[in-house]
């Protein structure tokens, strides 16, 4: 493995991916924070909602491995421009119909399909969008020093996802269509941004002898990576989506309260992830699968630990310092992946690893709900174990030894 170059190589274009990694995040969270509001005023059952960001996850699972190979044929810049056009008009698209829905609520099971149609279609869109600014910046970064990089994107996310539903909340105490009337500017914003500030790039030529290879999605180059990114991913959903039953029923809390309470840890966990990949930016030399190792375990203890609290700043800092540890696992099993790999597999690697962060977006809430009606702790303790296993597999990965 080659070692870190003393200064950080150039990403051409890499404060646009930033800002766009920022906005798009932020679009995604703001639909999460009204989509309650919305379900109620439009008479709608609460499975509605759920069945929307669930759709969402399943065809950003479909698609993102599409996605990412197809940046490797035909560039990077033309399928990051394709992906933002999509994802705006079909934002817009749910923005008006929301619009028009609240002023005159059209039949149930139209206003189901048209959210769940067009939340879906975001999630197909959007899929472009991570794995192709990921597969740029392993382009243009050597092997040892992504992860750095990629840890700008990740605090870009954990920004974004701090701020998407604050704002939204915010604005939609005033005008929930306004609200979404923003939200799908931002893709569009950063449509102009990148048209603007991302120049165009050769694209990786393959091997001229022999047929075109074909990353298979359970090549072995991969296996830490993508049990990395599942196991992330079905972690903080797990925890996402318990956090508000968490805090009523442990913390005896009222719904008001314990919403509150939910927003509040979810902010924490926001803040814990800025803060750990604001380290991985710093610390350049420590490897990707190291990383993982000390981030899971930080994470399993934190998440581990939410299910012993009885007050709620003890659960604000348990889901802190998972965050914490996750902040060091986000970043470095894309970089690892796209160590993993050859120049021209980088699009279908990071799509392969973005198609398992929707599987994990998929699982994760119909797991945690699951095992939460067996016990409010079940779901903390699942995590536990998951992360733990995830240390393990980190520190006796066999690139370890080599660095």
């Amino acid at each position: 493995m080659s070692a870190v170059p003393a200064s950080s190589p150039r990403v051409p274009g890499l404060s646009a991916l930033v800002f766009t990694a920022f906005a798009g995040t932020m679009a995604m969270m703001a639909f999460v924070a009204v989509v309650g509001p919305i379900v109620r005023l439009l008479g709608l059952a609460e499975w509605h909602a759920g069945l929307s960001v669930t759709a969402a996850g399943v065809l950003w699972m479909l698609s993102a491995r599409r996605w990412g190979a197809l940046s490797d044929r035909i560039g990077r810049r033309r399928v990051l421009l394709a992906g933002l056009i999509g994802y705006a008009l079909v934002y817009i698209a749910m923005a008006v119909f929301v619009d028009l829905a609240l002023r005159h609520p059209p039949a149930v099971l139209l206003s189901v399909l048209a959210l769940v149609a067009t939340r879906a279609l975001v999630g197909l869109f959007y899929a472009a969008v991570p794995p192709t600014a990921a597969a740029l910046v392993a382009d243009a970064v050597p092997p040892g020093g992504r992860g750095a990089v990629m840890a700008r994107l990740g605090s870009a996310n954990a920004v974004g996802m701090v701020l998407g539903p604050a704002a939204a909340g915010w604005i939609a105490s005033r005008s929930i269509a306004l609200a979404l009337y923003l939200a799908a500017a931002l893709p569009l914003l950063s449509l102009l941004v990148l048209w603007w500030r991302l120049p165009a790039a050769p694209v990786a030529s393959a091997p001229r002898s022999g047929p075109r290879p074909t990353m298979a999605v359970a090549d072995r180059r991969l296996r830490l990576p993508v049990y990395a990114v599942f196991a992330a991913m079905v972690s903080v959903t797990i925890a996402q989506v318990v956090v508000g039953f968490f805090a009523i029923d442990r913390l005896d809390l009222s719904p008001t309260d314990g919403a509150r309470a939910a927003g509040m840890s979810l902010t924490a966990v926001g803040l814990g992830l800025m803060c750990a990949q604001a380290l991985v930016m710093r610390l350049r030399a420590v490897p990707p699968a190291r990383w993982i190792a000390i981030g899971a375990l930080i994470a399993a203890l934190g998440f581990t630990s939410s299910a012993l609290v009885a007050v709620q700043w003890q659960l604000l800092l348990a889901y802190g310092v998972a965050a914490f540890g996750m902040g060091f696992v986000f970043p470095s099993f894309q970089a690892l992946a796209a160590d993993s790999v050859e120049a021209h597999e980088q699009g279908a690697a990071a799509g392969t690893i973005a198609s398992v962060q929707g599987l994990g977006m998929v699982v994760g809430p119909l797991l945690g709900t699951l095992l939460y009606r067996v016990s409010p702790s079940a779901p903390y303790l699942l995590i536990g174990v998951v992360l733990l296993v995830l240390s393990v597999a980190a520190a006796l990965h066999p690139r370890e030894a080599l660095l």
